[in-house]
C-alpha cells in the first residue's frame, strides 16, 4: 500500500515478528499481516508497523444540537461541532451511517483539517463543544485524542458518542479530556451483542464503569430492535445491573428501530414496546428514561424525579420550558443529575 499523506504511526501497537503487529486499541485485539487492515478499516500493517489512515481527513463536519447525539442532561440547548472519519469496529446489522462506518477512510471524499485546523473551525461556528461521532471514534482515536487535548486547553468541551468497544488503557488516557458521553449499549446479551455488531457485551460494560468512575458525565442508548433487542427480561436484566453498579442517575434512551440497512425485513420499534421498556427501567430505580425517535409519544422530556414536574419539555431537537435552577428542580428544590451550564 502507497505511503498516504494522512498516515500516522498508530498508538498501542505490538510487534510480534517482523511483519506481524497485533493492535490493542479495542477488544478485537486483531492481529495483521504486512499489508493488511483491522476490522476498522482504519489501522493498516505497513512492513511491520500499524500506521492509522484516519487522522486530519473528516468525512463529516456539522453543527448539532446537543440533544441530537443524545444528550439530555448536558449543557441543554446548545450546539455542538460534529465530525467522524470512515471506519467502525463493529459490523452493526442495524448501521445508521454504514455509507461512511463500513468502509476506509481513504475511500471517501474528505476535509484536510489536523487537529489545530478543526478547534479553529469549531471556534469560527461560535460553539463551545466538540462531538466526536456518527461513526466510531475509536477508530481514529490518534485524530480524537489530538484533537480533544487542543479543544480542553481552548476551553471547549469534548464530547465522545461511542459503542464504547475500547481497551481500558486508550480509554484512561482519553478520558483527562472528555466532558460528556453518550454509549450505545447494543443489548444485554452476549450472543445477540456478538450477532448484531461482531462484538462482546463486556468490555462496553467495562467502559461504562470506567466512565463513571473517571467521573465523566453520561448518557446510555439503547435501540430496541423487534425480535433482536426488544425482549423484556433482556430489558430487566439491564436496568437492573445498571442500578445495582450505580447507574440510577444516568439518563438512558430507548430508541426506536427503523429498518434503514440490515435487517431490512424487521418492522419499525412499536410503541408499546417503548413504552414497556420505558416502564421496566423506572420500575428498576431508573431516575431518568427517555424515548427516542417517536415523537409522539412525548417521551423525551425531562422529569423531576421527586415531585413529578416537568422540567424540560422537547420538541424534536429544541429545547422548550426549562425549569431548572443551579441544578435543581424549580418547584421542589430536588437535586437533578447533570451538567447544566459551563
Amino acid at each position: 500500500m502507497k505511503a498516504e499523506k494522512w498516515q500516522k504511526v498508530a498508538s498501542y501497537q505490538e510487534k510480534r515478528t517482523d511483519q506481524v503487529v497485533r493492535c490493542h486499541l479495542c477488544p478485537h485485539r486483531c492481529v495483521l499481516q504486512q499489508g493488511a487492515a483491522g476490522i476498522c478499516k482504519t489501522r493498516v500493517n505497513q512492513s511491520g508497523t500499524l500506521y492509522t489512515t484516519a487522522y486530519g481527513n473528516p468525512c463529516s463536519l456539522s453543527i448539532d444540537p446537543i440533544e441530537k447525539k443524545p444528550l439530555f442532561h448536558f449543557m441543554p440547548g446548545q450546539p455542538v461541532f460534529s465530525l467522524a472519519t470512515g471506519g467502525c469496529n463493529f459490523r452493526c446489522l442495524n448501521c445508521q451511517n454504514w455509507q461512511i462506518s463500513q468502509t476506509s477512510p481513504l475511500s471517501l471524499n474528505s476535509y484536510d483539517l489536523d487537529p489545530e485546523a478543526l478547534v479553529q473551525r469549531a471556534i469560527g461556528c461560535n460553539t463551545s463543544m466538540i462531538a466526536f461521532t456518527y461513526t466510531e471514534p475509536t477508530v481514529f482515536y490518534e485524530y480524537m485524542y489530538d484533537t480533544a487535548r487542543i479543544a480542553h486547553g481552548k476551553g471547549l468541551k469534548v464530547v465522545w458518542i461511542s459503542n464504547g468497544y475500547i481497551n481500558r488503557e486508550p480509554l484512561l488516557d482519553l478520558c483527562p479530556f472528555l466532558d460528556a458521553a453518550n454509549i450505545d449499549l447494543k443489548c444485554f446479551e452476549d450472543a445477540m451483542y456478538r450477532k448484531l455488531t461482531g462484538g462482546r457485551l463486556q468490555p462496553v460494560l467495562d467502559t461504562l464503569l470506567t466512565l463513571k468512575e473517571k467521573k465523566i458525565w453520561l448518557e446510555i442508548t439503547n435501540l430496541l430492535i423487534p425480535g433482536f433487542s426488544d425482549n423484556p427480561e433482556m430489558i430487566t436484566h439491564m436496568c437492573e445491573w445498571l442500578f445495582a453498579n450505580g447507574f440510577e442517575d444516568t439518563p438512558l434512551h430507548f430508541s426506536r428501530f427503523y429498518p434503514n440497512y440490515k435487517p431490512n425485513d424487521v418492522p419499525p420499534t412499536p410503541a408499546e414496546s417503548l413504552l414497556e421498556a420505558k416502564g421496566i427501567a423506572l420500575k428498576d430505580g431508573l431516575k431518568f428514561v427517555y424515548i427516542g425517535n417517536q415523537p409522539r409519544l412525548h417521551g423525551e422530556d425531562t422529569i423531576c424525579p421527586q415531585c413529578g414536574h416537568t422540567l424540560i419539555q422537547r420538541y424534536g431537537y429544541t429545547v422548550g420550558t426549562y425549569e431548572i435552577q443551579d441544578g435543581k428542580c424549580n418547584r421542589c428544590g430536588k437535586s437533578v443529575a447533570g451538567i447544566w451550564h459551563s
